[in-house]
């Protein structure tokens, strides 16, 4: 019994005496572990919040709008100015069956928005039902522009959330409601929440939506149209239809059809694949930097195992002399490599996750969270496997060097 005693006295002295070296290899493993987990959880936020800008836009999509032209053509100079109109349209639908969706917009910008004694200055557009597919609202009230308000030139608008919030600063339905541009009156049909930053000849949250019908009859624009969005059909990317697009507008028009300043094409398609590409770099980037900063933690634990082998060497050789096995001594040296791992690594994932939390509710907004920062449950399951794991392989130089000791050898060095 007193043998007993006297070994884990030593056994906490040791400890004692190690404590300060302790404390530094487990603040590498914590540090380690907190490096990867918030790296994981700020990459997938930062990514939400940049996918937030492109939220409900198609990734399949183009946008096509007439500029002066860079090449003289058919007698031109250049420098021509131009327009697309309607018939465009048509030719799109007809000429290129790659496309899915084709849709004209018109624009004014810098129109007066009234509502009792509310003003509000946004950009009024024009537009068709076809649009949604392109751009998805995200409608709070009401419903959007349907066939209908087309064909019956229905003086009605769709608001955007900062035109609400304006407007209709107590809330509630606004469906029904009546605001003023210039000298028309529009009826409010729907309010469109979507917070996405692709500005479309002005962003959707400051926009009044009316029927392209009306715009053009309101405005005398004829059958001109400002831009034309397009949607490509499952398995065609934009790329590869760009040129056709270009030609079957720039020869209706007398533009060259190489001209690509002219006939400006914008292809989301190359806009997505770059954020996909930034966010494969950023997470490869991720676990490289956090399984690195792990792997010096862990070779920390086997150093400071490793020295705490050499100073018990008495306390060790006296074990094996009363009969403790190898295994017994394995297990030991092991068991406190685990520990020290784990308590330090399920604290690093402890404050990451409370650093993510607060960073998910500074980004919330009307109850609505932008971005979730916080990482998948399985992650911190699987990152907790793997610092036992490097527990065990951080504690097995020292528990080879523990067994070998022998008990003639431990008590010589005493």
């Amino acid at each position: 019994m007193m043998i007993d005693i006297d070994r884990y006295r030593e056994i906490l002295d040791t400890l004692s005496r190690n404590k300060s070296r302790t404390f530094l290899t487990g603040f590498g493993v914590f540090w380690g572990v907190f490096m990867l987990v918030a790296l994981i959880g700020g990459g997938k936020g930062l990514k939400e919040l940049l996918a937030n800008n492109f939220e409900g836009f198609a990734t399949n999509s183009a946008i096509i709008w007439a500029q002066p032209t860079t090449k003289p053509y058919a007698g031109f100079r250049k420098g021509r100015s131009w327009c697309m109109n309607y018939n465009d349209v048509e030719r799109l639908r007809s000429q290129v069956p790659e496309i899915d969706v084709v849709t004209p917009m018109v624009s004014q910008w810098g129109k007066i928005a009234v509502h009792g004694e509310k003003k509000y200055t946004c950009t009024m557009k024009g537009m068709t039902p076809e649009y949604a597919q392109v751009e998805t609202p995200k409608l709070r009230y009401g419903r959007y522009i349907n066939t209908m308000d087309m064909k019956q030139r229905r003086k009605v608008c769709v608001i955007g959330k900062h035109v609400y919030k304006d407007l209709f600063p107590h809330g509630g339905d606004p469906c029904g409601e009546q605001i003023r541009i210039d000298k028309g009156y529009y009826s409010v049909i729907g309010v469109d929440y979507n917070d996405g930053n692709m500005s479309i000849n002005g962003s959707a949250d400051e926009a009044v939506s009316v029927p392209l019908t009306v715009m053009q009859q309101t405005y005398n624009l004829g059958d001109s149209v400002h831009l034309i969005c397009l949607t490509a059909i499952r398995g065609v990317t934009m790329s590869s239809i760009t040129p056709k697009m270009r030609e079957v507008v720039a020869r209706a028009h007398q533009v060259d059809p190489t001209d690509e300043k002219g006939v400006t094409i914008f292809n989301t398609e190359v806009m997505f694949g770059l954020l996909d590409s930034l966010f494969s770099g950023v997470n490869f980037l991720v676990w490289l930097v956090g399984i690195g900063t792990l792997l010096a933690g862990a070779i920390g634990v086997s150093n400071i195992m490793m020295v705490t082998v050499r100073e018990r060497t008495t306390e060790i050789g006296i074990r094996r002399a009363i009969g403790a096995t190898p295994f017994a001594i394995l297990s030991q040296i092991i068991s406190e490599s685990v520990v020290l791992t784990a308590v330090a690594g399920v604290s690093g994932i402890l404050l990451a996750v409370l650093i993510l939390e607060m960073l998910e509710m500074g980004n919330t907004t009307d109850g609505i969270v932008s971005a979730h920062f916080q990482v998948r449950f399985w992650t911190a399951v699987g990152a907790l496997a793997m610092l036992s794991l490097l527990g065990v392989l951080a504690g097995l130089a020292p528990a080879a060097r523990a067994m070998a000791i022998k008990p003639v050898d431990a008590m010589r060095e005493e």
